[in-house]
Parts: C-alpha cells; structure tokens; sequence
C-alpha cells in the first residue's frame, strides 16, 4: 500500500497522525497533548487545555474542537464518543 505520509514529518498543520478514543478522568492526562477532540455525541466538555486552563465547553454532535487538549474530566463532562486527534 502507498504511504504519502512516510517521509512527511508530523507536523501541527495536520493532518493528525492518529486518532484515540478517551477515558475521561480526573487525574489523568493524556500521553500527548491532544491537538483536537472530536466528539459524537452532545453535551459539555469539562477539559484542561495545553495551558494548563480548565474550561467548560458545550457541543454539538459530531463537533470538532480545535484546541490543545492536556486532558478530558470525567466531573462535568456529558459528551459520548469523544477522541482525541494527535500528532506523534
């Protein structure tokens, strides 16, 4: 199979390089900081940010949130199916 991202550096301009589901939790963060979340199913994010900021967002069905993600809460989160995009 043809790879067109084999020789391409990961970079933040995407694309992301994997997507992975999340656990939220309220103690632990994520290996890499997520650059985006995607989420499938409505209702609030409770997240800390690449800054170390916690915030509370509403969305939409199938909403991509592009923002530096260190981590999901459990406390305060509603959405389902939420992944986060990486670049590793």
């Amino acid at each position: 199979m043809s790879d067109p991202f084999k020789n391409r550096a990961p970079s933040l301009n995407g694309p992301a390089t994997d997507l992975s589901p999340v656990t939220p939790s309220d103690s632990v963060d994520f290996d890499t900081v997520a650059v985006a979340l995607y989420v499938e199913g409505a209702g609030t994010l409770s997240i800390v940010t690449q800054k170390g900021e916690n915030r509370t967002v509403t969305v939409a069905d199938f909403a991509i949130l592009p923002v530096g993600v260190r981590r999901v809460n459990a406390t305060g989160t509603t959405a389902s199916g939420i992944h986060a995009f990486m670049v590793r």
